[in-house]
């Protein structure tokens, strides 16, 4: 099952103690914020979680797959994410040492 925003805001108000309300505008202010570095071309760093990386795209031949026909796909960008070593870590539960 996915962690949708609605959960996040419940989780935030079960757990912090900010009303429903004041909550929702925590998380749409931070992922504002978080859209708004990655529409800038800054990559986002948040420590003991990952990092979101902005990449270029260059244009490129591909293919219709249900037509087969040629085409040009546009220059575009996307984001990527790698995760820190932290989180990798607690993802396949080993420890150091």
């Amino acid at each position: 099952m996915a962690l949708t925003k609605e959960k996040i805001i419940n989780n935030i108000y079960d757990q912090v103690g900010l009303s429903k309300n004041q909550s929702r505008i925590v998380i749409e202010r931070l992922l504002e914020i978080i859209k708004e570095c990655l529409e800038s071309g800054e990559d986002l760093l948040i420590s003991g979680f990952g990092k979101f990386i902005v990449k270029e795209k260059s244009a490129r031949r591909g293919r219709n797959p249900q037509t087969t026909e040629d085409l040009q796909l546009r220059a575009r960008k996307v984001v990527v994410f790698k995760t820190s070593g932290v989180l990798r870590n607690k993802l396949n539960k080993t420890s150091k040492g």
